[in-house]
């Protein structure tokens, strides 16, 4: 059984398997999850158990599904019925490894460049000291 849902809990979700996952680098997905690119997995069995998501009509194919209360990204859906959910949403995101990348051409260019970057590991002082300063108040992952 897959789980998985938004930040603050409000909206659930579940679903009996995996399907294919993906990345999309489209300034859409980008502006849409604030982010790097769109993390995506379809899921096989979807069930909506808590809550309901807020959309937005992206452009004329696309809606995004968020959660109202925390503005999660939750969903991509196409007008034609295929629906991914975010990867980040699932409650363990490991489980859905990315098989293929999507509209290239608007990858950003230093993207290939990040394993070069330096790591800071949390057990640095510095970094401990941060992360021992943290009070989470999100919602854990998995259902209560």
């Amino acid at each position: 059984m897959i789980t998985g849902g938004c930040q603050c809990g409000a909206v659930r979700f579940r679903a009996e398997g995996l399907g294919e996952a993906s990345l999309c680098h489209c300034r859409m997905c980008q502006k849409a999850t604030g982010g790097l690119f769109g993390p995506y997995v379809a899921l096989d069995g979807l069930t909506w158990t808590r809550g309901e998501r807020k959309r937005f009509q992206s452009s004329n194919k696309v809606w995004r599904g968020f959660c109202g209360a925390c503005g999660t990204p939750l969903t991509w859906e196409h007008v034609g019925g295929l629906m991914s959910v975010m990867i980040g949403a699932l409650d363990d995101p490991a489980a859905a490894r990315p098989t293929e990348q999507l509209s290239s051409p608007s990858k950003l260019p230093w993207l290939d460049d990040l394993p070069a970057l330096p790591t800071h590991e949390p057990t640095e002082p510095k970094a401990a000291a941060h992360l021992a300063s943290i009070v989470n108040l999100q919602h854990p992952d998995h259902d209560t």
